[in-house]
């Protein structure tokens, strides 16, 4: 009896809360996957465990954190192209995958803005110009006088478009000559600052704390709207470079587009109390980010602006289309 009360109860329910809570016995029957197009130890590898966390508390249901790197987010994107529309499978928006791709690919195996809905954000975040302890640049105008003394001798790393651009137009904006080395993985460039290999990378807040944080590398200037709480004495790139025009980044969850709009609803109640409450929120803010509770029609219009201002920023930043 208390079985068929069960199934009859989450058959009115299903409509209406389509995460919710499930009965035990139906607990496990399809876990949810949350797809990150970035390998481990990344803000967006980060952000998805964190929420997967939640989730698999709030829910009762198994949450998966699959990573598919590769191909600046390609890769993960496709993989969840044919997903079911049904809510158990996630893609963590990005960035590179869905604002800067479109004006980075010629022929782009999938159009962000037709394929899926995006239902939540993390928050804007911030981002690190990270330099090895021993550089020999200890402010940001030395490395620009270093740069300024020898074009195209200093490397730097990036392992996606946020990467890449944010470098690029620092560049562009300081008038000195940095070249570019791809990586797969943000752990692939911070492996090689801390060898030595390349000189600088540009990385988001949440990826690079742990390495400012254990002394393995210094933060020479970051990339945020005020200082960091945590590191007040680094100084923002907007105070040496007013005229610096970086984009505001995302970060978020995504959807197929087929996906019914009540599902998305419920999502996007379910991002937003992720974010907003602890411990994620606190860790959030600690690495940068300002979460707060997005709706569904601001997350499009975020989206669509800021897609089409990355036209923009890949020419300013010079770099050829593929």
């Amino acid at each position: 009896m208390k079985r068929r009360a069960c199934l009859a109860s989450l058959a009115v329910l299903a409509s209406a809360l389509p995460l919710a809570l499930p009965c035990p016995a139906k607990a496990q029957e399809k876990p949810i996957q949350i797809i990150v197009p970035f390998g481990p130890g990344g803000s967006g590898d980060i952000s998805a465990r964190l929420l997967a966390e939640f989730l698999m508390r709030k829910t009762g249901r198994s949450v998966v954190v699959d990573n598919r790197p590769g191909a600046n987010g390609i890769i993960g994107v496709q993989a969840a192209l044919g997903a079911p529309a049904d809510g158990s499978v996630l893609l963590l928006a990005t960035t590179s995958t869905h604002l800067a791709n479109p004006s980075l690919f010629r022929k782009l195996p999938y159009d962000p803005g037709k394929d899926f809905r995006l239902v939540g954000s993390f928050g804007p975040g911030s981002t690190y110009m990270l330099v090895r302890p021993d550089a020999p640049y200890k402010t940001l105008q030395d490395f620009v006088e270093a740069a300024r003394a020898g074009p195209g001798k200093i490397n730097y790393g990036y392992f996606n478009a946020t990467s890449k651009v944010t470098a690029a137009m620092f560049a562009h904006e300081a008038g000195i000559e940095l070249t570019a080395i791809p990586y797969k993985q943000v752990s692939q460039a911070m492996t090689e600052l801390i060898a030595g290999q390349i000189q600088v990378v540009f990385t988001d807040t949440v990826a690079g704390d742990a390495f400012v944080a254990s002394g393995r590398l210094r933060a020479l200037a970051v990339h945020a709207s005020t200082r960091l709480k945590r590191y007040p004495n680094v100084p923002l790139l907007a105070q040496n470079y007013p005229n610096l025009s970086l984009p505001a980044g995302l970060l978020g969850i995504d959807v197929p587009a087929a996906t019914p709009l009540q599902m998305q609803q419920r999502l996007n109640q379910l991002v937003n109390e992720a974010v907003t409450s602890e411990p994620i929120r606190s860790k959030l803010e600690g690495f940068g980010f300002a979460p707060a509770r997005v709706s569904l029609q601001d997350l499009a219009s975020f989206e669509r602006l800021e897609r089409e201002r990355w036209k923009g920023y890949v020419d300013i930043a010079g770099i050829d289309i593929q």
